[in-house]
């Protein structure tokens, strides 16, 4: 057991930089961090004490930059590295201070699908002042990863990282907790790598709905929902932003109230389950493509070998 905490952030590559962070703070309810500037980076804080819960990298294809996970302190970090080094798995940046808004001591690592991994603690929290609206992200709820090869995804981040099963959907989506919440990522099974989609957590239904008239005057629909979902019991809305990934408002998520006598679910893919409500029912053929997002076969490598192709 790695000793994961909880889910920290999510970073993203995309080319539509500019209208995908303007979307983020005027309309969905982040506040950018207050960093020195970088042209090709911005940061983003929910109402939460999080230092950031989203950044943007401008990049000239949209994909995953990096997941990253809490740690208790510095010897959970180090120990960490040792076990997945024991394991082979990829580490990328070794255990360090961490040169990103927020700072810390944290490690990177690729999973077995090329995802950047980071394992971190001692971040700085936030204590400015969080400027109201009326629609408040708190924090990062869960993501949701496509994958080739579920059994296999699966299995990596409960027996190398220690997270456990808390539901399935049939053999298409498996949801995967590190604390008391229902799942802080799941894997979704499909063609290929890319991100499924990614939600932030709301407090209450009545923020929710504000979060879907926000983005409905700014020109949006949404994509699927509202509903109430069977695996996590959560209430979703999903919408597309415009570098085209797929983001949620989400609240209620099931909490696991006894560790001890909790076994997994299987859920049966029919649309009661989908939406317990019955007013969204299943997604939607452009939900599905939206969610499937495009190929994502990583950045490190071709990053490494851009760098030493520099130096010839």
């Amino acid at each position: 057991m790695l000793g994961i905490t909880h889910l920290r952030h999510i970073s993203m590559i995309t080319p539509n930089f500019d209208d995908q962070a303007e979307f983020y703070e005027k309309v969905w309810g982040l506040d950018r961090v207050d960093v020195p500037e970088e042209e090709n980076m911005v940061y983003f804080r929910g109402a939460g004490p999080e230092h950031h819960i989203l950044s943007l990298h401008r990049g000239e294809k949209r994909g995953l930059h990096h997941i990253a996970f809490g740690m208790v302190d510095k010897n959970a970090v180090d120990r960490a590295a040792g076990i997945l080094q024991s394991k082979g798995v990829r580490i990328i940046e070794p255990p360090g201070y961490l040169d990103e808004a927020g700072a810390g001591y944290g490690l990177r690592f690729i999973d077995p699908e090329n995802r950047v991994i980071e394992l971190s603690a001692w971040v700085e929290v936030q204590t400015s002042i969080w400027s109201k609206k009326n629609v408040d992200p708190v924090k990062l709820n869960h993501v949701v990863m496509n994958t080739k090869n579920l059994d296999m995804i699966v299995e990596f981040y409960t027996d190398v990282l220690g997270f456990k099963v808390t539901d399935w959907s049939e053999h298409q989506m498996s949801f995967l907790r590190c604390n008391r919440k229902h799942h802080s990522i799941a894997f979704n099974q499909d063609e290929h790598a890319s991100v499924n989609h990614i939600a932030y957590e709301v407090d209450s239904v009545d923020e929710l709905m504000r979060g879907i008239s926000n983005v409905r005057k700014a020109g949006l629909s949404e994509l699927w929902g509202p509903g109430r979902h069977g695996p996590g019991d959560n209430i979703f809305c999903y919408f597309q932003d415009p570098g085209g990934f797929v983001m949620e408002y989400t609240c209620y998520l099931e909490t696991i109230e006894d560790e001890s006598e909790w076994r997994a679910r299987v859920w049966k893919r029919v649309p009661h389950l989908m939406d317990q409500w019955g007013i969204a029912g299943p997604p939607k053929p452009e939900a599905r493509k939206a969610m499937g997002g495009d190929p994502d076969p990583g950045w490190v490598d071709s990053h490494i070998e851009g760098s030493v192709m520099a130096k010839k």
